[in-house]
């Protein structure tokens, strides 16, 4: 059976999206898609079900249950006031929407905040090609020493170079975005982010920006509690 758990009480920003939503994810520590949208409701301190379905129970659950909330059959799927979302990048941007909050105000910074997020994107895709790969031993290697740096390199030289990211930590400067998250998840899912970055001595701007991102104290608070599971 699924585990549920409830994160906190519900507080304004409940009233705000319309109620507690139930994040529907893999039983996978604090990593993948499903965890960048716990980071946000984490940050904005709202209220959620964490869900969790164990990689054992998933396939038989996908086949009977999820198919009915999603067709496709991909997670995470959020549960909000009778509604079903889907595609996380695309629930961490209607949330942010709502909450009038978490992305740029001007069409230029939202391009900024979505580029980033897209880049990231792509960067998880060929993350999750090489590390589930049956030759898993062969291919993460390579990617490591491939793609993972060639992301890493490019988003350093995004973020060093471009006027909005060079105006403080995150993507945006001084402002928190939804974007900020996509790219500190796939960072902490590579193991980069741990043991006080040390996977990203050599990046110094995107080191920063996980610096920041992890000194924002109501995700400082999760990381140190036990709804931080590694």
């Amino acid at each position: 059976m699924p585990t549920t758990q409830r994160t906190f009480g519900p507080s304004a920003g409940n009233d705000t999206l319309g109620g507690v939503p139930e994040i529907l994810y893999f039983d996978f520590q604090s990593r993948g898609r499903g965890q960048a949208v716990r980071l946000l409701l984490e940050d904005a301190q709202i209220a959620y079900d964490d869900t969790r379905y164990s990689f054992e129970e998933y396939p038989e659950w996908k086949e009977t249950g999820l198919v009915n909330l999603n067709p496709v059959k991909t997670i995470p799927v959020v549960k909000l006031n009778e509604k079903i979302l889907t595609q996380s990048y695309a629930i961490l941007r209607y949330f942010a929407k709502l909450l009038k909050s978490y992305d740029g105000t001007t069409p230029e910074e939202q391009y900024w905040v979505d580029a980033l997020c897209d880049i990231a994107s792509d960067w998880r895709t060929l993350f999750l090609q090489a590390f589930l790969n049956p030759k898993q031993q062969e291919t993460y290697p390579k990617h490591k020493e491939g793609d993972r740096k060639r992301f890493l390199e490019g988003l350093e030289a995004l973020l060093t170079s471009n006027d909005f990211s060079k105006a403080g930590p995150f993507i945006l400067g001084q402002a928190f975005t939804y974007a900020d998250i996509v790219v500190y998840q796939i960072a902490h899912d590579e193991n980069l982010t741990q043991e006080g970055g040390k996977g990203l001595q050599q990046y110094h701007r995107l080191k920063q920006l996980v610096n920041a991102v992890e000194e924002r104290p109501n995700i400082k608070a999760f990381l140190a509690s036990d709804r931080y599971r590694g």
